[in-house]
């Protein structure tokens, strides 16, 4: 029972330094792929797919801000923030896999797909850090309605289909998450 008391005071510290600014950065993100899918050559899309997800943890940070928010640093001593923070390292040792998948396909698109999906696996981490299924309902979900997009919208579409999808996503989540309060 002190394990479990244990760990509920770790998920609430790592709540205390958990902020609504970075699924927001991600619809801003998501909507700008969404829009320049429609104007960009895929390769130029993969560009901004694959150096703009790195934008969105600074651009959560630059909301916290504008928003006067008081930004609570995470305990490094935290396990739970650890594992998040792991997990977020996995996330992007996928990238070079995604990668070399879409050049030997020759489809740009599939960068989109890989990018949706692997910034989308982030929430099942948050998720059992922040207790609240949201995360697993988030990242199941985002890349169901991601494969279908890729697998069903024609091929003009399929990256902003897919950008839409991860929109919708975000949208359910922010909606349902149940104790991140800012």
């Amino acid at each position: 029972m002190q394990s479990t008391a244990k760990l509920n005071d770790l998920r609430a510290e790592f709540l205390a330094t958990s902020t609504r600014s970075m699924p927001i950065a991600g619809i801003l993100y998501w909507s700008v792929v969404a829009v320049a899918a429609l104007y960009l050559r895929p390769t130029q899309l993969a560009y901004v797919v694959g150096f703009g997800s790195g934008m969105i943890f600074p651009l959560g940070i630059l909301i916290d801000f504008l928003r006067g928010r008081k930004i609570k640093h995470a305990s490094s001593g935290n396990p739970v923030t650890q594992m998040f923070l792991g997990c977020l390292g996995l996330v992007v040792l996928m990238w070079p896999l995604v990668l070399i998948a879409a050049n030997q396909a020759h489809s740009a698109n599939l960068i989109v797909l890989g990018g949706a999906i692997l910034m989308g696996i982030i929430w099942i981490p948050w998720g059992w850090a922040a207790d609240d299924p949201v995360g697993l309902q988030h990242a199941v979900g985002r890349s169901v309605l991601c494969y279908a997009c890729y697998l069903f919208v024609p091929a003009h579409y399929k990256a902003s289909a897919i950008s839409v999808a991860v929109l919708l996503s975000y949208t359910y989540s922010l909606i349902r998450m149940r104790k991140l309060q800012d």
